[in-house]
């Protein structure tokens, strides 16, 4: 379910967790990004679910890098100068919370030497996409937090402009628009996973939006607390690790040939995760499942690159798509209709 594309499902605070939930179930492992499992204060653990963010996925899907599951990662929290004093000790507490309540090594916490200045963009499809005004602050302190706390994971609590008054914004609550926040939230992680090689997820920090009785159930989780930490602090602590040299490979490590399925929106297969897997699942005879219902701002379809894909329209078909497969069952042996060969041509011998 790609970032700030608008999808019906997956698309706003945490309302994929149904689905992926539900698809846990039928897989040995599920491997999706933290967009889909984050719900600000809510989140659901999953023992076979692995959250990995979005350009990992990507360097694991090309078969660049791959996984390693843990039990535990200590946590290191980069916070925005930007950040005001309340703000800060809000996001501060929650982390408190957490060690305290779940258990979490969430180890230390550095202040950017600099404001890292986001600015949030959309792009003429509707997409959308910041930009940082410092990333050299970010990585900077990324980096005193790999070194001097030795932690395995990053989260990154950056300042976000506050636009109560954006129709974009208001579009979101209402569950109609683009998430404005999930395009730059995408670059932040990216580029810290890209220099480090180690899990990171973001959690904007935004002053509270004034009460609105009429905000849809999609974007709610977002309504209901100070900070959206929590969701990324237990993501993250299980989070499994980037291995990036085939000499550290080891017996459990996740590789992308071990991919069976694929799950996408069917006007997204732009994205380069989906590009790299489902090629390959086509030629070794695994699942691209293409979800009608779910739409998106993009119009990108299987059919457009050359891909096949089982059309469902929802995820309820999905899932059973893939429990039809486990059980080596052809998805159009529980549709009512006759099924018959494809004739090649030629004469049968008499």
């Amino acid at each position: 379910m790609p970032t700030g594309v608008g999808a019906a499902i997956g698309g706003y605070a945490g309302d994929a967790l149904p689905v992926a939930k539900a698809v846990a179930q039928v897989s040995d492992r599920l491997i999706t990004h933290p967009n889909v499992l984050n719900g600000a204060q809510l989140y659901w653990p999953m023992d076979n679910a692995y959250y990995v963010e979005g350009y990992g996925l990507d360097q694991f899907a090309a078969g660049n890098w791959q996984l390693q599951p843990v039990h535990q990662n200590s946590i290191g929290l980069v916070i925005d100068q930007a950040v005001e004093d309340d703000l800060r000790w809000r996001h501060l507490q929650a982390a408190d919370a957490a060690i305290a309540t779940l258990g979490l090594d969430v180890r230390a916490y550095v202040t950017t030497d600099m404001p890292l200045g986001v600015t949030l963009k959309t792009t003429d499809s509707g997409a959308s996409w910041g930009t940082l005004e410092n990333p050299g602050s970010l990585l900077r302190a990324a980096e005193r937090l790999i070194a001097e706390a030795q932690v395995r994971a990053i989260a990154v609590i950056a300042r976000f402009p506050d636009d109560e008054d954006s129709p974009e914004l208001e579009a979101y609550r209402q569950g109609k628009g683009v998430d404005p926040l999930a395009g730059v939230e995408a670059v932040i992680s990216h580029l810290v996973v890209r220099t480090f090689k180690i899990p990171c997820a973001h959690a904007p920090a935004l002053l509270p939006l004034p009460l609105d009785p009429n905000i849809s159930p999609r974007s709610a989780a977002e309504e209901i607390g100070y900070t959206f930490l929590p969701c990324v602090l237990a993501g993250l602590s299980r989070a499994p690790q980037f291995v990036c040299d085939e000499a550290a490979l080891a017996a459990e490590t996740i590789c992308s040939s071990h991919v069976d399925a694929v799950i996408v929106p069917a006007s997204a297969f732009g994205g380069s995760a989906v590009m790299s897997l489902a090629p390959m699942l086509n030629r070794r005879g695994g699942q691209v499942i293409a979800v009608g219902e779910n739409a998106t701002t993009m119009a990108v379809r299987a059919a457009d690159l050359g891909i096949r894909a089982i059309a469902v329209e929802t995820y309820l078909e999905a899932v059973g798509a893939i429990a039809a497969y486990r059980a080596g069952v052809v998805p159009d042996a529980l549709r009512a209709g006759d099924r018959r060969m494809t004739d090649l041509g030629g004469d049968l011998p008499h």
